[in-house]
């Protein structure tokens, strides 16, 4: 970097991309661009946010739900960018939605 003629040492960056960068963005884009080949349903990504999204209302709903649940961890551990669970939410929208659909599924995440 320099700055008023002054310029600084060389230093290895071991991962990530570089903070308030103009390319920061567009790379972490471009990394994270395969992230919806995991999936097998809808997904929505906004900056460093990712949300899948499905109707849930039968057994196989749910397996499908656990199985891209379950493809994000494995994708998320293959690029070294795991999830923050304690961010991770669930939203049930509608009537008579009930919690234990994914009580098998936060079991996964616990080893993560």
């Amino acid at each position: 970097m320099v700055l008023n003629g002054q310029v600084s040492e060389w230093k290895d960056i071991l991962s990530g991309v570089p903070q308030g960068s103009v390319l920061g963005p567009i790379l972490f884009v471009i990394y994270i661009n395969d992230i919806d080949e995991s999936v097998n349903g809808r997904i929505l990504k906004f900056a460093d946010d990712t949300k899948i999204y499905q109707t849930v209302d039968s057994d196989e709903a749910i397996n499908t739900l656990r199985h891209n649940l379950c493809n994000l961890v494995a994708w998320s551990k293959e690029w070294q960018m795991l999830f923050s669970i304690e961010k991770c939410k669930v939203i049930h929208l509608g009537f008579n939605n009930s919690c234990p659909i994914l009580y098998g599924w936060l079991a996964v995440t616990d080893s993560i």
